[in-house]
């Protein structure tokens, strides 16, 4: 089956991953939240310094900032720690914190995205900070796939 798609453009392997991830966990995500999902992998797929963040840290000078830099560096806060919560687990466990850590920095950078945005940006994040344990949910399904139909994870 992942034959099928590993050649495709990255979208299409992102999105197969998903699909898959949804097979083992029996949930889906709604549109918005799976598009998320996927241009999040997308933008961080080759972001080698993705697990040196200080997810803590960076959250609270995001605080301190306003506007729209606000915003983007809640943004990538959050998306930061949703792959590490859902994909890279063990390093929270070497941090010597839990996943949930990450999980309640997230969603709390989310729903600051959505008190800072607009209101078509605060619905979708919103949304996002809501179902941000689902989220994670469907990146550790994807983390359980095999080995080489994974870009860019490492077990």
């Amino acid at each position: 089956m992942f034959a099928a798609f590993r050649n495709g453009t990255p979208v299409e392997v992102w999105q197969a991953l998903v699909q898959e991830a949804y097979e083992r966990t029996g949930r889906r995500l709604d549109e918005s939240s799976e598009s998320y999902l996927v241009f999040v992998l997308l933008r961080y797929q080759a972001d080698s310094q993705l697990l040196s963040h200080a997810q803590g840290l960076d959250w609270l000078q995001a605080l301190e900032l306003v506007g729209r830099t606000r915003a983007d560096a809640l943004r990538d806060v959050g998306d930061r720690c949703l792959l590490v919560a859902g994909l890279f687990p063990g390093v929270a466990e070497r941090r010597r914190v839990s996943v949930d850590y990450f999980v309640s920095i997230g969603r709390s950078a989310y729903q600051g995205v959505a008190d800072a945005t607009r209101q078509a940006y605060a619905e979708l994040y919103e949304q996002l900070a809501r179902s941000y344990r689902e989220l994670v949910r469907t990146l550790d399904a994807m983390r359980a796939l095999p080995r080489s139909t994974t870009p860019g994870i490492t077990h």
